[in-house]
C-alpha cells in the first residue's frame, strides 16, 4: 500500500528490540548492522487515492540506518 506520513509521528514506543525481533536476520541482511528496534507510533496518513486517516503505524529502525518498512497496522478513525 502507498501512503505517505503527514506531520511527526506521535505515541512512540519501542516494543521489541534485538533478539526478539523475529525479522533480525533478514533486516541485518538487506539494511546492515544495528541496533535494531520495532516500534509502533500514531501519525496521519495520506493514502493513494489522496483520503488523509489516523493510522497505528508500525515500522523497524536503527541508530544510524533509521526508519525502514514502515506499515499501517491498522486506521484510528
Amino acid at each position: 500500500m502507498d501512503f505517505s506520513v503527514l506531520g511527526e509521528i506521535g505515541d512512540v514506543e519501542t516494543f521489541a528490540t534485538g533478539r526478539q525481533i523475529r525479522e533480525l536476520k533478514r533486516l541485518r541482511r538487506q539494511h546492515g548492522l544495528g541496533r535494531w528496534r520495532k516500534r509502533t507510533g500514531v501519525a496521519n496518513v495520506r493514502l493513494a487515492d489522496g483520503t488523509v486517516r489516523r493510522a497505528e503505524l508500525h515500522w523497524y529502525e536503527a541508530t544510524g540506518i533509521g526508519r525502514k518498512e514502515l506499515k499501517i497496522k491498522r486506521y484510528l478513525d
